[in-house]
């Protein structure tokens, strides 16, 4: 039997999405003198005008932005179980923009809070860095954080996601493009990086992951037109380095000796933090995860690397 309500509804539903998409169309085409006006009507300027229309973050012009990327991985992106003392809370001063674009191709920007899993929230890096970057005075009077949270999990270079011209790291540098855009007083401050699970998977080399490591740094510094812009990094989860019987080291080795031979980067050392695992056990018979990090874990490297982040701008 048809659910007549139900089916009223996801009626209703899409013709809204229609509706705003016309909507957005129109205000694309009232905005496209100025943003010709303004870019000098350039095909990548007028894109990045678009994205910020079909996003619906227009109003976020208002604001100025310190800017914090980002990249990596599941566990830059936010997996850690488990208890804390000081749980992360939400603030007006703390905004994200998720990596997934809309349905339109724009990038959304929303508050900046902890995932939900399996009825717990998740840790994350970049938002502890993020607190502890407002409680130690950094950020201005008047201004806000802008978190891009670029990372995806299962993702690396060999797989063909980071590289240059590979479809996440050409999603990261639209997310930079669009919040640069918003206020020409916004500032991207560092990069927040934490991948190399993938690279084991797929068994990089020292050799290869260095070249893949260096470049990815070079490049997202060279696009943001900074090329001592503060660039942090970290290890991966010591239980899964111990199972792994050794074939983290190579990927380990390479990034270690990129951030201390680049130059505004540092590395940050992860022994005795926990695992998922050693935190909560099993979740939901999903077996033992041991290469994601703890939320207690997760929010002492949040700590690390911002105080990493005050050691490389001093």
């Amino acid at each position: 039997m048809i659910n007549i309500g139900a089916f009223f509804i996801k009626g209703w539903t899409e013709i809204m999405k229609i509706i705003g998409f016309f909507m957005t169309i129109c205000l694309l085409l009232a905005a496209i003198p100025g943003a010709v006006m303004n870019t000098g009507g350039s095909r990548d300027e007028l894109q990045t005008q678009w994205r910020i229309l079909s996003g619906g973050v227009w109003a976020h012009r208002e604001y100025e932005y310190d800017i914090i990327i980002l990249a990596g991985q599941s566990n830059m992106g936010g997996c850690g179980l488990g208890d804390v003392p000081d749980l992360f809370e939400p603030t007006d001063l703390m905004q994200l923009m998720p990596q997934k674009p809309n349905f339109l191709g724009g990038h959304t920007i929303e508050k900046a809070a902890e995932n939900l899993s399996h009825g717990m929230r998740e840790g994350n890096i970049g938002l502890i860095f993020a607190r502890e970057y407002i409680r130690n005075g950094l950020l201005e009077p008047g201004r806000k954080l802008l978190l891009l949270k670029a990372p995806a999990g299962g993702t690396g270079f060999i797989k063909g996601d980071w590289g240059p011209d590979d479809p996440l790291y050409l999603n990261m540098l639209k997310m930079i493009d669009t919040a640069l855009a918003l206020n020409p007083a916004n500032e991207i401050k560092a990069i927040l990086w934490h991948q190399g699970e993938g690279e084991v998977i797929y068994g990089a080399t020292y050799e290869v992951h260095t070249e893949n490591f260096s470049t990815f740094i070079n490049d997202t510094r060279a696009y943001c037109g900074n090329p001592c812009l503060p660039f942090i990094a970290g290890d991966l989860v010591e239980e899964w380095r111990v199972e792994t019987a050794g074939a983290c080291e190579p990927v380990s080795s390479a990034m270690r000796d990129v951030c201390n031979n680049i130059g505004s980067a540092a590395f940050i050392e992860t022994d005795g933090l926990t695992s998922n695992y050693q935190a909560v056990g099993e979740v939901n018979g999903g077996g033992p995860d041991t290469i994601h990090f703890s939320k207690e874990a997760l929010y002492e490297l949040g700590i690390r690397y911002f105080n990493s982040y005050v050691d490389i701008i001093n």
